[in-house]
């Protein structure tokens, strides 16, 4: 016991004022061993997260690998896609500059065919049909006297027609119309009729009318309501209208 009546303290009692707060009692083995496995456990969770990051970087490089090589895979069947389309164009621009050098030949005797060029002109369209058909989009084409459907046709232009039966209906067609799938791509472009009606002439206060003034002697005048008005320029009233003797 000490001087001043109170029993020894030992530092390694855990009770003295050299003693950490929240260290076990009974000596700093415990607290060492928990440091430890806090460290440990520490040290394995960096390592997970290192391993998580290299598998997130992986897996990114791998979706870019693919997402490239998706990309060269679209690019090429979308070149295969247009080569129908190319070689289409290529057999036009041939034709056109044959045709053109004949049509330009300084020794051409007879002048141009209408029905040459005509039949010519719808070649070239049947091959356009053609590249496009390769491509999914088909043509279709319009009747005149087929009724008109807003879904696939586009009114141009309408024409008066006089027959009730033709009134709705196709009556002549400007351009063929494309499709995909069921799905109209371009509307064919058609005139369509109107059954014409006839509009009467409205009658209007300027009609001729006349009236006879009777007197003694029998001269009657006639005078004509709507010819020759003429009206004041600046006060608005309107002048005496012209009169006709006759001879009763």
């Amino acid at each position: 016991m000490s001087s001043d009546g109170e029993p020894p303290v030992s530092a390694g009692s855990g009770t003295g004022p050299e003693a950490e707060p929240g260290t076990p009692a009974g000596g700093g083995a415990d607290g060492a061993a928990l440091r430890a496995d806090v460290r440990d456990a520490l040290t394995g969770l960096a390592a997970r997260l290192d391993r998580e990051h290299e598998r997130a970087a992986h897996r990114e490089a791998v979706i870019d690998r693919l997402h490239e090589e998706n990309q060269r895979l679209r690019r090429g069947e979308l070149q295969a896609m247009l080569e129908p389309v190319r070689a289409a164009l290529y057999r036009l621009h041939d034709q056109a500059r044959r045709e053109s050098g004949r049509l330009a030949a300084p020794d051409l005797a007879d002048p141009p065919d209408p029905r040459a060029m005509a039949l010519l002109l719808e070649a070239v369209a049947d091959d356009v049909a053609d590249a496009l058909a390769r491509l999914g989009v088909e043509r279709f084409t319009v009747e005149p006297g087929a009724p008109y459907d807003a879904a696939r046709h586009r009114p141009v232009a309408v024409t008066p027609v006089d027959d009730p039966l033709r009134d709705g209906t196709v009556t002549g067609v400007e351009s063929d119309g494309f499709e995909q799938s069921g799905k109209v791509l371009r509307k064919a472009a058609v005139r369509v009729g109107k059954l014409g009606t006839k509009h009467e002439k409205p009658e209007t206060d300027d009609k001729p009318e006349t009236k006879a003034d009777a007197r003694p002697n029998g001269t009657g005048r006639t005078v004509k309501a709507g010819a020759n008005h003429r009206r004041s320029a600046g006060n608005g009233e309107t002048l005496k209208a012209d009169t006709q003797k006759t001879d009763g």
